[in-house]
């Protein structure tokens, strides 16, 4: 009986092997070709699975025979499942593709602010996108406007520059606004005169993505880029229609109506974007003044693309923008005024601009670029006593050429930009008009070295007139070393002519301000460095994916401009103000750290920033106005894809000096925002600042009487606690 039973085993064992089998597989990504090292393999409706090993290698054993499914999961990749018949025919490793998932497709998105036709990923110039999700989040907490899309992200800081009209402006790595340079499309609409109140009047709803390059990036556009870069791009027709409408409301009495439509009929499309933003005064601390003014504005942007042929394309489009703002003595805005309550700001804006763009392209290897622009901006500002009426009008024409194989890709061109101003004489100032016309070539390369580096040069010649010549090499270095790191370095030189258009005036509305003087005002040049690292991984056996960025900065700014207060006229109560170039020098150096943390369906941003600007004077140092040194961001968000979004956020900031030498105190701000989303319609509501910290709950915010206040600086909110909501509509 022993000896039969020895022998059934020993006949079973070929069958027993047989029906149960080994699994060898190597897993790489299909974009670049690098294993995935802990990817979680295993076999369908069994217990049997592995993690990838460091060679991206995975072994399974006792498959049972007949057909499985073979389960690859990897985080930030699209789940890959094989149906296969056990066992295999052929007993070699083999090789499993995974491909990228909707949230690491940003990295395949191409920019268009270096002009260049790589995607993000393979450029040297560091560039930073704000898209898809992340852009629909934002825009539920200010659809009115784009403050709220650049704000939170680290290294950028909004700057109030105006208590009563909130009028602000945007710092990168520590430098004043007027540092930054604001696009649309490529074209500088927001320059000069007109750069005022743009921040607040520009929605959200009609962008595709907004695009921002820190640092020196004068070579790519010229002057005004010295601290940084941020490129508005609209949204394009598409052949399914796109019919959205977004409506919020606010608990300080504001209410957004924004509708956007986009459409491509054969070889002609269109986009319109139309806008009502309104908002009652506010006033949280009760102390008679607005946190938030009064205002109406109405915004509408058609635009037409003619697709002439598969290699010629022409956009041509309208920008309309009228806002009537009036902030200051709220009994005064209500028609209760006296002669105790008579202090006001009233701003009234109109802008309108064309856009026109061809580009043809001779093949698939080169194209011709044509691009002009007009601008008008108007600006009637009035406060008691005082009137300040100007318009500016500007013309922006560019042309370039393009070239592009495997390894090499030449950009070259020219452009043309007057900016005229021109006064209405209402003070003891004279009339402050100017013209200013800036001639630029530039011709930029990038190198594909090897798959792993990448080389990213640019010269630029600019000549501003009054002012003289300005050239400025720029160059960019991009080493990646596998699927998990890299690392860009890179700098240039920047320039910046001689503005009226500053912070520091229009925190005195430009009253008792003197013109620019060619002959003492020079330009202000700059050099500037980048360095960052990037690394993103697995971990926990690939439940979680990991992130980081790290980036150090440093910016030379030579003769930098600033407002001085020079001996003025008693009876005018102010003194005269003079713009001046300082003998010495500003710097801004420091760092930003990013992390990001994927799992299941959370994620959880962290970021901290660190900035030290100094501005440098006869051997002394002072920190610059209105820098807060010390940053901590970080938003925690769930998201069941297409039902549901909540959003946690937490934001620190240190103390700031301020302009008065007293420092400011230190402050957190949290937010939290919930989304409930169905196939053409979603919810949402926005507890914005719910600690509801205020500034004014820290000190005064003006010296004097509330008839003739004077106003500190503002480096904390002033609305508080404020809560809206409203409903996405998609059809």
């Amino acid at each position: 009986m022993r000896r039969i039973l020895t022998a059934v085993i020993i006949a079973g064992l070929p069958f027993t092997g047989y029906a149960q089998v080994s699994f060898v597989a190597k897993i790489k990504d299909k974009k670049n070709n690098e294993v995935l090292p802990g990817t979680i393999v295993h076999v369908a409706g069994t217990s049997i699975g592995c993690n990838a090993d460091i060679d991206g290698v995975a072994v399974l054993t006792g498959v049972p025979a007949g057909k499985q499914a073979i389960v690859c999961k990897y985080v930030g990749f699209k789940e890959r499942i094989d149906s296969m018949d056990f066992p295999l025919a052929v007993t070699d490793t083999i090789t499993l593709v995974m491909e990228s998932a909707a949230d690491d497709e940003l990295e395949e998105v191409s920019v268009s602010s270096t002009r260049s036709s790589r995607t993000i990923a393979d450029m040297p110039t560091r560039v930073e996108l704000i898209a898809g999700e992340e852009l629909e989040e934002k825009a539920n907490m200010k659809p009115g406007d784009i403050r709220m899309l650049l704000a939170e992200s680290t290294g950028i800081q909004t700057q109030q520059t105006s208590a009563t009209s909130a009028n602000s402006s945007i710092r990168i790595q520590g430098l004043d606004g007027r540092y930054t340079q604001i696009l649309k499309d490529g074209f500088p609409l927001y320059t000069g005169a007109a750069s005022g109140l743009g921040l607040l009047q520009t929605p959200p709803l009609d962008l595709k993505q907004v695009e921002v390059i820190k640092g020196s990036a004068s070579t790519l556009y010229g002057g005004g880029a010295i601290a940084g870069l941020v490129n508005l791009i609209s949204k394009t027709p598409k052949e399914e229609r796109e019919l959205r409408f977004h409506i919020n409301g606010t608990s300080a009495g504001g209410l957004d109506i924004n509708a956007f439509y986009g459409k491509k009929f054969g070889k002609v499309g269109i986009t319109v974007f139309a806008a009502s933003n309104s908002s009652s005064l506010y006033d949280p601390a009760g102390i008679g003044l607005t946190a938030i003014p009064r205002y109406e504005r109405y915004t509408v942007n058609p635009k037409l693309f003619f697709y002439l042929s598969k290699k010629t394309t022409i956009v041509a489009g309208v920008n309309v923008c009228v806002e009537d703002r009036i902030g200051g003595d709220v009994k005064y805005i209500r028609g209760e005024g006296d002669s105790l309550n008579s202090f006001y700001e009233s701003n009234k804006t109109k802008r309108f601009s064309t856009q026109f763009s061809l580009v043809h392209e001779f093949s698939d290897k080169s194209q011709l670029t044509i691009k002009n622009s007009y601008s008008f901006f108007d600006r009637l500002i009035t406060s008691p006593g005082y009137t300040f009426d100007g318009a500016q009008n500007s013309i922006y024409s560019e042309v370039n050429y393009a070239h592009h194989t495997e390894n090499f890709e030449w950009v070259a061109g020219g452009n043309f930009l007057t900016d005229g101003f021109s006064e209405v004489e209402h003070t003891v100032i004279s009339k402050r008009n100017y013209i200013q016309n800036t001639v630029g070539v530039f011709v930029q390369n990038t190198w594909k070295v090897n798959k792993s580096l990448f080389v990213e040069s640019g010269l630029r010649y600019d000549y501003v007139n009054n002012y003289g010549a300005s050239l400025l090499p720029r160059v960019s270095i991009l080493y990646k070393a596998g699927y998990k790191f890299s690392s860009r370095l890179g700098g240039g030189f920047g320039y910046k002519a001689p503005t009226l258009f500053t912070e520091e005036s229009e925190k005195v509305e430009y009253r008792n301000v003197l013109s620019l003087n060619p002959s003492i005002n020079k330009v202000e040049h700059s050099y500037g460095a980048n360095w960052d690292l990037n690394y993103r991984t697995s971990i926990l056996k690939g439940k979680v994916s990991l992130s980081v960025n790290h980036l150090f900065y440093y910016t030379y700014l030579k003769d930098p401009l600033s407002l001085v207060a020079i001996a003025g006229n008693i009876t005018q109560y102010v003194n005269f103000y003079q713009f001046q170039n300082l003998t010495d020098h500003v710097d801004a150096k420091g760092m930003e750290s990013n992390i990001k943390l994927g799992y299941k369906d959370f994620k959880l941003f962290l970021g901290y920033t660190y900035t030290d600007a100094g501005v440098h004077t006869n051997s002394v140092i002072i920190a610059n106005p209105l820098t807060c040194r010390n940053r901590i961001n970080s938003v925690l968000v769930y998201e069941v894809e297409d039902k549901i979004k909540l959003g946690l956020e937490a934001y620190y900031f240190s103390p700031q000096k301020l302009s008065d030498g007293t420092k400011g105190r230190d402050y957190w701000l949290m937010g939290f925002m919930a989304e409930r989303l169905w196939k053409h319609f979603s919810l949402y509501i926005n507890f914005e600042n719910f600690l509801d910290v205020r500034q004014t709950k820290f000190e005064t915010i003006y010296t004097g009487t509330i008839t003739r206040p004077v106003f500190r600086d503002i480096y904390a909110p002033l609305d508080g606690f404020v809560v809206n909501g409203g409903v996405k509509i998609r059809l």
